[in-house]
């Protein structure tokens, strides 16, 4: 039997998945509803979390952050079985995945950071992304009960913490990303572009196919052959500034992006391939 603690949407799915596949699941939510929702599904609903993981051979967990994560766990354990196996799909820092992987086999339990690149759709077809790193032992003997429950699994080896860092990685191109296509469409507002006619750019040409060879030549830690030069890449993203400002609005991330190429203006990059505003991240 599964406990699973944390029934928000992610977590939800994850459930129902499970269920469909013919397994019993407790489960617990500190919002009550959440949890006593999926009764419907199949699942066993607990108003107490030691009394969700009581039997339970694995616990699942999709909460909110570390301090949620050592709080719950905390209220939990009393109902630990011994050598109960807990897994963690909550994204946290990889400072707290270390120190709760160290703490919770002191205390005779498995404790496996296991973060994902998958939405709820995702966790209900079982497809996406799962990450796990640490013990290979630990990972060889649950990569059966992974792999069922997502897409793809990747093992990024022996460290402790490497998934939690790796997640947040992936997290922090996500924000950027969406942060980035925010001020795309912000500009195209104030140049009177219908999004419709961004979509069909877009599905001509695809910038998200540069993004290997782009890391490839930000992290070669060579600029002095450029594809476009620092200071015409500033002039351009002026030009997105003024552009903005005549349109009556303004763009979020853009001023940003702007002051850090004046930075590498001023050391001299101007003429430097315009990726050069990435060296520091690499040396």
């Amino acid at each position: 039997m599964r406990a699973f603690i944390g029934m928000g949407l992610l977590g939800s799915n994850f459930v129902r998945a499970l269920i469909r596949k013919g397994e019993q699941v407790n489960v617990w939510n500190r919002t009550a509803a959440k949890a006593t929702a999926l009764e419907a599904d199949g699942a066993k609903a607990f108003a107490n979390v030691a009394d969700a993981v009581k039997g339970a051979d694995i616990i699942h967990i999709t909460l909110k952050d570390d301090a949620s994560v050592n709080d719950v766990l905390n209220l939990a354990a009393p109902g630990f079985a011994p050598g109960v196996v807990i897994i963690d799909h909550t994204t946290t820092s990889a400072e707290g995945a270390i120190q709760r992987t160290q703490a919770w086999k002191e205390k005779g339990y498995t404790y496996l950071h296991a973060p994902v690149f998958m939405g709820p759709p995702n966790a209900l077809e079982s497809t996406g992304y799962m990450l796990v790193s640490g013990d290979q032992t630990v990972i060889g003997k649950l990569t059966p009960t992974l792999s069922a429950m997502t897409g793809k699994l990747i093992n990024l080896g022996a460290e402790e913490g490497k998934a939690a860092g790796m997640k947040l990685m992936g997290n922090c191109f996500l924000v950027t990303f969406t942060a980035g296509l925010a001020d795309t469409l912000t500009l195209a507002k104030a140049l009177n572009i219908p999004v419709s006619d961004i979509a069909a750019l877009f599905d001509l040409w695809n910038p998200g196919a540069m993004l290997p060879a782009r890391l490839k030549r930000m992290t070669a830690g060579t600029y002095d052959k450029p594809s476009w030069e620092l200071s015409m890449a500033r002039k351009d993203t002026q030009l997105f500034l003024d552009s903005a400002a005549k349109g009556g609005t303004q763009l979020a991330i853009v001023p940003a992006i702007a002051a850090e190429m004046d930075r590498w203006i001023a050391k001299g990059h101007g003429n430097d391939d315009w990726t050069v505003i990435g060296k520091d991240s690499i040396s």
